[in-house]
């Protein structure tokens, strides 16, 4: 009950950091750090001990499945050589250089526990970096590119972190025999991912009820994971390519009653979530804050700011000099480049790797004391500065998802439009809903352009009724499609379609069906 208790009001705690975070234009994980820090150092706290099998499916999957849900395919797309350049090349150099970093310090460290070490504080949480980034509307271009990045160095680092794990466990591991093994966990995760996404759809058609459907949603997510896990496959890539093709299809499926809440549950869960693992870590880091000596403790300290350093330089290095030999030299990349190599902020997948090592693993206080230091150190350093820096750079937004979200509206209402042109409708009411459609095609068309805008009888209710859900459902069709084309990307997309929702749920309210 007392860990409860404690839970309870540091939940309360993490609430008010992250609307403090807002006011002051800072990433909330950064203030959760260092509350997970003074957690470590307060006296009286209990320290609590994760079930490490529990602690990547419960903080990692339902993050993740959230961040690729609103991923774009086509701007991945468009970006796909700096997202794989960052997911791929600079996970590998951080790894191998916090390997040696940290051999080098303590050289009585295992490799495979230095490269796990490596592995677990490779993969930047761009949630951090977004959450300030949105405030101050960047270019598209680098909210892609940190997004992206996000979604496939955690598949990267932690397929590394786990063949660093088994090769603890078992003394050794063979080189040339990971390469068929890396190619059948890629095909087999993709595929696993395909084949869940299509039953999980199948199931959610059927569901009406809010309540019912959202927990489903919350099985099918932890579900994905474990079938993954079971058959040996990664869980990461198999739940965001399941998440990215439940995003093609869910919103043709689900009705807008649903869909509503449960984005909200799904923003409250994942806020939850990121408050729970910077709690969990500081209370388990208590213990071992206690057992050292004060002098064991500055060494870690030391060992801890060495490795972050390393993270740091690793990626400033890599993305400047890739910007260098092959970007275009203009002040404006020069300008982006830096951003993205400032955006190395650490966060949940970290911390939930940290914790998951197995109790007896090599010289794991230390990889978990500096795991959570390099996310504080990432965090504070970083996030607290990337304000400051991106107003000093002079970084300009630019409008191309408002332009895509113009075109959207006015391409969907005019579908609608176009959806009561063909119906012959005979009462007034359907008169009146013409006219909606014109004033909102009107309306749209101006935005376009860059302007701004400022009783029938029983039968015509029906009727009217009728009308209006099929004019919307030529709009959401219309919407999808321009998704499908590449018209739009998955911004534009979510943007109008909670529009539509608003709009279904408000006619739904004024003309409910019998």
């Amino acid at each position: 009950m007392h860990v409860f208790e404690i839970v309870i009001v540091l939940l309360l705690i993490g609430a008010a950091l992250a609307a403090w975070a807002r006011r002051i234009g800072a990433p909330y994980p950064a203030l959760l750090a260092l509350a997970g820090a003074a957690l470590a150092l307060m006296p009286g706290v209990p320290a609590v001990t994760l079930d490490p099998e529990l602690a990547l499916a419960l903080f990692v999957a339902p993050v993740l499945l959230d961040a690729a849900f609103d991923a774009s395919p086509r701007d991945l797309r468009e970006h796909w050589r700096p997202v794989a350049s960052l997911a791929l090349v600079t996970v590998a150099l951080t790894v191998a250089a916090v390997a040696v970093t940290v051999r080098w310090l303590v050289p009585g460290m295992p490799w495979p526990a230095a490269i796990a070490l490596g592995a677990i504080v490779a993969p930047p949480d761009a949630a951090a970096a977004t959450a300030v980034l949105r405030q101050l509307r960047p270019p598209h271009r680098l909210l892609v590119i940190l997004e992206g990045e996000s979604l496939f160095n955690d598949a990267s680092a932690l397929l590394i972190y786990r063949l660093a794990v088994g090769a603890a466990a078992a003394g050794a591991i063979s080189g040339w025999g990971i390469v068929p093994m890396l190619l059948g966990v890629t095909i087999g995760s993709i595929a696993l991912g395909l084949i869940l996404a299509r039953a999980s759809l199948w199931v959610t058609a059927r569901i009406q009820d809010v309540a019912t459907a959202v927990i489903v949603q919350f099985i099918g997510t932890f579900g994905v994971w474990i079938v993954a896990e079971r058959l040996h496959l990664s869980g990461i890539l198999t739940m965001v390519v399941y998440a990215m093709s439940v995003a093609r299809t869910a919103p043709d499926i689900l009705p807008a009653r649903i869909r509503i809440p449960s984005y909200a549950v799904w923003e409250v869960a994942v806020f939850v979530l990121n408050v729970l693992a910077f709690i969990l870590v500081g209370l388990q880091l208590k213990p071992i804050v206690r057992e050292l000596g004060r002098e064991e403790l500055l060494r870690y300290t030391g060992i801890a700011a060495v490795v972050c350093a390393a993270v740091i330089v690793v990626r400033i290095v890599w993305v400047m000099g890739a910007n260098a030999v092959r970007g275009p030299r203009t002040p404006a990349a020069r300008r982006n480049a830096i951003v993205v190599a400032w955006c190395g902020m650490r966060g949940t997948v970290t911390l939930a790797a940290a914790l998951a090592l197995p109790a007896s693993f090599p010289r794991r206080d230390l990889i978990l004391f500096a795991s959570f230091l390099v996310v504080l150190g990432t965090l504070v350093l970083q996030g607290l500065t990337l304000k400051p820096l991106m107003a000093r750079l002079g970084i300009e937004h630019d409008d191309a998802v408002d332009r895509e979200v113009r075109l959207a509206r006015a391409e969907t209402v005019r579908a609608g439009a176009a959806a009561l042109a063909g119906n012959d409708l005979r009462f007034e009411a359907a008169d009146l809903l013409r006219r909606k459609y014109q004033v909102r095609l009107e309306q749209a068309e101006a935005w376009m352009g860059g302007g701004t805008s400022g009783g029938p009888s029983t039968n015509g209710q029906t009727e009217y009724a009728t009308a209006a859900r099929a004019a919307m459902a030529a709009e959401r069709r219309r919407l999808s499609a321009l998704r499908a084309d590449g018209t739009i990307g998955d911004d534009a997309f979510h943007k109008v379609e909670e529009e539509l929702d608003r709009a279904e749920l408000s006619a739904e309210a004024m003309h409910p069906e019998d």
